[in-house]
């Protein structure tokens, strides 16, 4: 009975499920839901709903013979058409995969309607603080978060990329968390937030649900993440404020909108959201200034003036109330009361005043007035209970730009949260506690800031805004922790010192443009933010800061000393590293064994020094591979999500995949300067499908490259992904402009390719794409709604696709793209970028890159070098073919060999499978990268199959010059963790997750 029982439920929920709401933008707050179907990643049969809707349709089916008797037919023929596809099937079995993932149908077509989870709240709280979160304190990429904690519920102030792996790594429970609010909607402040809710989805067995909380802005971000994140994981968006003012709506009188807007009030904590706007003034000199930053003689250069676009109310004069603002400019100031703590009861005022002890007496101390048992008179709260204490405010501030701060200094809603001129209180006013500023330095230096914070009187001001001097305590501790190691025993592979000092940084020159302003911009004392930084408000005998949880700071030399504490030997194997760069020939070619460590005996494979012909005369400024991110699924505390960098020195560089937290890593590797450059150096970004890992840092680089190059001529970036992945950007360049092109990976498969050298020549005038769709990067778009080549083609078997030469597509509308796609490449001393389609989900690619070719000095014609990136997939045809005679294979090598099971059920690969590949390939070196995190620190492998193969390593920098001496180092790095080799490393990555209840 309790099967039936069950049945019947799951039979109801499967038939009422509500359709998501749309978000619409108010003055009020107003809901969001996004449903997202749950099946569980082990699942290897039918679900229990699944058998019993496929039972009922058979029931149904018997009621009605002759519907039944064509559908026995129809399954005949399906049956005679699979017997003559029986071969082909043979041929998929001979590697295996999952062909539902890689078609995109392995998961419930059934949405479940999973309501929003309510905690039960404690009004008494015994503990509340506010906690500085410093994602992007240390390498200045996003804003830093603040955690908001309650006994029974937390709230977290902006969700910047790297926020779930800082949670991780210092054991904040994600799974308490109930509400976040952004502060500004931008890559900035909420590029943490997908993976944030991907993992939020995947806990326990339907998943969390979180409200966020944004102003109307918002609707952009969440329109954006739905393209990659389906039914967008229990997601709440409540956004408030006036709607924004794009798409030819100006936004009414700002005026209007200066009253705190009131998002929660309960018995724990009152939320309140003030906007803050542009000076309308500035706005105006900026609609006059910005097309003189515009290169328009650069093709497809998107028309930047819709920034600040003019009012398009009818009949309207050219007031600053109706100008139209650009979606992300509007800046939030969130105000947090926690209620007053009532006085303490006085037994003895009670009974001087009639009053028997009794129900009453609660009464009272609830706030209600009760009436004397012995006298005729009314008995209040305030004859009985002591002088209340007001509850603690915290104000988080949150002011970019100078011309928001002329706002700031204007907002009458903040005026009774103003002390006098002398610091005290006016009577009216209410005392802020704590005041977190997340405005960058360079407005808080203003005399104008400075001067509007000693408005608060004696307020804990706290500068969460970049601090250059943060860099010295890295957030990821355990991250650069292990870089410092790699570091000192191979610091040609790993020059990344894991640790910064601000003489690296050269922070020195910044520490005085931030003081250039003389003694007196200091008007008000005021704290650096550290992380973990606290500013408790309960119990309010504690109220006040506390610096017991900030991580210490460690010196790289402690580091190290203890490294060789715990592995003596690392010293000589240090120094044997060392001489495969700096020694003879003879040196090069001979390893002298590590004294009891059986890894480190000499292999003939290691004597080899024969190398490509491509590597002749190489110099170190050719080209180098950086591997930013080289973990699968999540971020974890060793290992960021996939990314690849390949610095093509003067030429400019190239990224393969952009996970989030990509730009962080970035500055670890070439310090913050550096990573700058490298930004503004980049030619193009190549996405290998639309999975989360590999392109939520996308929107964050594509934004600093804008602002870097802002008062600078230049091109858009060429992007090139799956086509899915073009909606994500379209809709995200609603909310802030991104200044990049868009081309589909099918554009530039062989196929495609060949089809357009032989088209180029016969192109006519009359093309019929429009130069709107061109400058929009919407050619490939309008192109694709004609044509089907996908590896997973309808009607077509996956074989057929391989066995042919390809399928090229209709290269007329991108032409002007990919003609300038060709000028990037021969300006980046590349021959060729070709896609090619793998087997991992719908619209996955690996890429081939090709340099050209080269003379030497004494006229011999050197060839150049080639790189294949295999992205996430099974071994397959298409990548073995394309991997043919590679210089370096960089392959996926998510699981250990003794997976395979689960490596086909994912559609990934495992470590010898991956290697099998470049062996067969004839590929020159391999480079095994996206591990899955249950191996944070290193992977489990074989070492008898590694004879031409490396493990990556986060800001693993492995330069051409290099390649012969790649494997030779790898014995050497498991000696560096053969103290972990036999630890169960899955727990790094799920304690914040499946400890949190």
């Amino acid at each position: 009975m309790p099967q039936i029982t069950n049945l019947r439920l799951l039979f109801s929920s499967a038939n009422h499920h509500a359709s998501p709401l749309l978000l619409k933008s108010s003055t009020l707050p107003s809901p969001t839901l996004f449903f997202k179907p749950k099946t569980s990643p082990n699942l290897r049969h039918p679900s229990l709903l699944t058998v019993f809707c496929s039972n009922s349709k058979k029931q149904r089916n018997h009621s009605r013979p002759l519907n039944f008797t064509r559908r026995n037919n129809s399954s005949l023929r399906e049956s005679e058409r699979r017997e003559k596809g029986s071969a082909m099937e043979k041929a998929e079995s001979s590697f295996g995969f999952n062909r539902k993932r890689a078609e995109g149908r392995d998961k419930s077509d059934q949405p479940k309607n999973l309501q929003l989870k309510v905690r039960k709240l404690n009004p008494v709280n015994t503990i509340c603080y506010v906690q500085i979160l410093g994602t992007g304190m240390d390498t200045q990429d996003t804003s830093p978060s603040v955690l908001l904690f309650f006994d029974k519920q937390r709230f977290i102030f902006n969700a910047g990329e790297g926020l779930q792996r800082f949670c991780t790594e210092h054991k904040i429970k994600l799974s308490k968390i109930d509400h976040i609010f952004l502060s500004r909607v931008c890559s900035e402040t909420a590029g943490g937030l997908p993976g944030l809710l991907l993992t939020l989805a995947g806990m326990g067995e339907e998943g969390l649900s979180v409200n966020i909380w944004g102003p109307s802005d918002l609707k952009y971000l969440v329109d954006a993440m739905k393209y990659f994140i389906p039914n967008a994981a229990m997601v709440y968006t409540r956004s408030f404020g006036p709607p924004p003012g794009s798409d030819g709506v100006a936004i009414p009188d700002p005026r209007n909108f200066t009253d705190p807007i009131v998002l929660i009030d309960d018995e724990v904590v009152k939320i309140s959201a003030i906007l803050l706007r542009p000076s309308f003034s500035e706005l105006s000199d900026l609609m006059k200034e910005e097309p003189t930053m515009m290169n328009v003689s650069q093709l497809g250069l998107a028309d930047r003036r819709d920034q600040f676009p003019e009012p398009l109310l009818p009949g309207s004069s050219n007031s600053e109330a109706e100008v139209a603002l650009k979606p992300g400019d509007i800046s939030v100031i969130y105000v947090c009361e926690l209620p007053e703590i009532k006085g303490k009861f006085d037994p003895k005022k009670a009974v001087a005043l009639g009053l028997k002890p009794g129900p009453k007496y609660h009464e009272l101390q609830l706030g209600n007035s009760v009436k004397s048992d012995r006298q005729n008179i009314m008995v209040h709260p305030s004859d009985v209970l002591g002088p209340s204490v007001p509850g603690p405010i915290v104000l988080l501030v949150d002011c970019p730009t100078p011309s928001h701060l002329r706002e700031l200094l204007s907002v009458q809603s903040l005026s009774s949260y103003y002390a006098d001129m002398h610091g005290n209180p006016v009577d009216s006013c209410k005392t802020v506690n704590c005041i977190i500023h997340l405005t960058p330095a360079a407005v808080i230096n203003t005399s104008d800031y400075q001067k509007w914070m000693t408005r608060f009187g004696a307020a804990q001001h706290i500068m969460a805004g970049h601090e250059v001097k943060n860099v010295e305590i890295p957030i990821l501790k355990a991250s650069a922790r292990i870089a410092a190691r790699l570091n000192y025993l191979c610091p040609q592979f790993f020059p990344a010192p894991g640790f910064w000092s601000c003489q690296q940084l050269e922070c020195s020159a910044s520490d005085s443009r931030a003081s250039s302003e003389g003694p007196d911009s200091k008007l008000c004392e005021s704290i650096s933010a550290e992380n973990l930084l606290k500013f408790h408000l309960r119990p309010y005998s504690q109220l006040g800061l506390d610096r017991s949880g900030i991580p210490s700071l460690s010196a790289p030399s402690e580091i190290i000393d203890e490294l060789i504490s715990e592995i003596p030997e690392i010293v000589d194997a240090s120094r044997q590293v060392t001489q495969f760069w700096h020694g003879g020939r003879e040196t090069k070619t001979k390893m002298t064994p590590v004294k009891d460590n059986k890894v480190m005996i000499e292999e003939p494979w290691l004597t080899e020094n024969d190398f490509p012909s491509c590597l002749e005369d190489v110099t170190r400024e050719d080209m180098e591979i950086v591997l930013l991110g080289t973990g699968s699924s999540q971020p974890s505390k060793y290992r960021n999500v996939s990314s690849i960098f390949i610095n093509l020195f003067s030429r400019g560089s190239l990224l393969l995949d952009c996970g989030e937290g990509t730009l962080g890593q970035l500055k670890r590797r070439f310090g913050v300067e550096g990573a700058d450059d490298a930004v503004r150096g980049l030619r193009c970004i190549w996405i290998s499908h639309i999975h989360a890992d590999h392109h939520t840092g996308l929107a964050r680089i594509l934004a600093l490259r804008r602002d870097l190059l802002k008062r600078v001529p230049h091109e858009p970036l060429l992007v090139i992904g799956p086509r899915q992945l073009k909606r994500f950007l379209d809709a995200y360049q609603r909310l802030e402009d991104l200044d990049m092109q868009f081309l589909d990976c099918r554009n530039t498969t062989e196929a495609s390719w060949d089809a357009f050298e032989s088209n180029e020549d016969h192109s006519t005038p009359g093309s019929p794409v429009s130069s709107e769709n061109i400058k929009n990067g919407n050619a490939v778009g309008v192109m694709n709604q004609h044509i089907d080549s996908t590896l997973f083609a309808k009607g077509s078997r996956m074989q057929s696709y391989w066995k042919r030469p390809g399928s090229p597509v209709d290269n007329s509308v991108a032409s002007p793209i990919i003609k300038n796609l060709k000028r990037v490449l021969r300006e980046a001393g590349l021959e060729a970028l070709i896609s090619f389609p793998v087997v991992h989900c719908p619209q996955a690619f690996g890429v081939v890159f090709k340099a050209t070719d080269r003379i030497n000095s004494v006229g011999k014609v050197i060839p150049g070098w080639k790189i294949v990136y295999s992205g996430d997939t099974r071994p397959c045809p298409e990548l073995t073919k394309a991997s043919q005679g590679a210089t370096v294979l960089i392959h996926e090598a998510t699981f250990e060999d003794g997976m395979v099971e689960e490596a086909i059920a994912k559609n990934h690969s495992t470590t010898k499978e991956a290697i099998e590949v470049g062996d067969s390939a004839g590929a020159y070196r391999i480079i095994l990268t996206h591990f899955s995190q249950r191996y944070p620190k290193i992977p489990v492998f074989d070492e008898t199959h590694m004879h031409k193969t490396c493990i990556a390593f986060d800001m693993m920098s492995v330069n051409l010059a290099d390649l012969p001496v790649l494997p030779k180092v790898l014995p050497y790095l498991r000696l560096l963790f053969k103290n972990e080799m036999v630890v169960d490393e899955s727990d790094d990555v799920v304690t914040s997750v499946s400890a949190a209840s």
